[in-house]
């Protein structure tokens, strides 16, 4: 019959075994990082296996001292790597993990000597096994160890927002709180691999929320980039249509929804006589303009070259105000390459055009826009074919 601390050791293979199915099923991680997942499942079995191999042959009769060394010193081997593994999984690179695989690299030739010295394990005459007069090395190593995956996880942890930081730093508790019970109390507390098993299972877990989340985090930054107007700062042509598509599919607009239609006059002789960087110096300056007169009363949206909407929620005489108090802000705006802003604005308000839709009473707006244009042009005697 088995025995309870074997019984444990087998559930902790189970799981093990488990984890690496769901590592397998998981599509989002590479080839290289499930290789990482494997190896360190890999190394926790065989460590607790030889483990629990050096329990049960200790006192046996017919196994020969230097079987039992060896077992014991695969186990003095393995054991460190297995909690070490933990930092390959988190991707930790600098110079606390080149420290830490001295370390390791120290502790496995120190036990590679041993299992020929005796430094690390004595065999009695019954074939029981102690610790050798050199074991104090081997828990200086495995202390050293311990501080530097430690130290590993709270630099990961920096990666995290305070929320995700918690469960990491829980994890890694739960992880040491396992191996001290067992190398405090004893052989009669076998806890540390059922810790480790346990931290693995919960640290793939943590691994991939936190890929989920980064994921989601990307899918909003790309968002933002689309939605967002790379000269001025303002809102897209993407989001403007995105936006008019649901105000649309919502059917009636909401009462006095006002749509400005806003151009810049005379870009395109700018253009042609200080070239596009003074161009491109009016349409941010009328970006600009624009946000402040709307001081989030509205969304502003670049929709071309040099138009600009703006959605918003007001009544016809706040509307003539904002054209107004847009003429004065755009009148007052000086630049490097040019010290003259004239902007052309038209609105529509839903309330007076009952029945359009936001694409058709963006026309409306348009149109408005135009006539005030038109106005400048004749009062200015700009030609507007070099507008």
């Amino acid at each position: 019959m088995l025995d309870y601390y074997t019984s444990v050791i087998l559930l902790c293979w189970l799981a093990l075994g488990v984890l690496s199915v769901l590592v397998w099923e998981n599509h989002s991680l590479s080839k290289n990082d499930k290789a990482v997942f494997y190896i360190s499942y890999v190394i926790i079995g065989l460590s607790s296996l030889a483990e629990l191999a050096g329990i049960q042959i200790s006192g046996r009769a017919g196994v020969s001292a230097g079987l039992i060394r060896a077992v014991k010193t695969i186990d003095y081997t393995l054991t460190p790597l297995a909690g070490a593994a933990f930092t390959e999984q988190i991707r930790v690179r600098n110079k606390w993990r080149n420290l830490l695989i001295g370390v390791l690299i120290f502790n496995t030739a120190f036990q590679l000597v041993s299992a020929f010295t005796g430094w690390m394990t004595v065999v009695d005459d019954a074939n029981h096994y102690s610790h050798g007069p050199f074991y104090g090395v081997y828990i200086v190593a495995y202390f050293a160890i311990l501080v530097l995956v430690i130290a590993e996880f709270v630099i990961y942890g920096k990666n995290f927002s305070r929320s995700n930081r918690r469960s990491l730093y829980a994890i890694l508790a739960l992880i040491i709180a396992g191996i001290a019970i067992q190398e405090i109390f004893g052989n009669g507390f076998r806890t540390a691999y059922l810790a480790l098993t346990m931290g693995a299972i919960l640290l793939y877990i943590h691994y991939t929320e936190y890929a989920q989340l980064s994921s989601d985090d990307r899918i909003m930054q790309q968002k933002i980039l689309i939605t967002t107007d790379a000269l001025t700062g303002v809102y897209s042509r993407f989001a403007y249509t995105q936006d008019t598509k649901k105000m649309d599919e919502k059917g009636s607009l909401p009462d006095s929804f006002t749509i400005f239609l806003v151009d810049i006059n005379g870009l395109k002789v700018t253009n042609d006589e200080k070239g596009h960087e003074a161009g491109d110096e009016l349409i941010c300056a009328a970006a600009d303009c624009i946000k402040e007169v709307i001081a989030g009363r509205g969304d502003v949206y670049r929709i071309g070259g040099d138009e600009f909407v703006v959605f918003a929620e007001m009544d016809r005489r706040t509307a003539e105000n904002t054209i107004v108090e847009l003429g004065v802000k755009a009148a007052s705006w000086r630049g490097v390459h040019s010290d003259k802003l004239r902007l052309a604005a038209g609105f529509a308000i839903s309330d007076e055009n009952p029945g359009l839709n936001c694409e058709q009473l963006a026309t409306q707006a348009d149109r408005e826009m135009y006539k005030a244009k038109t106005n400048f042009y004749r009062s200015y005697r700009f030609d507007r074919k070099r507008r």
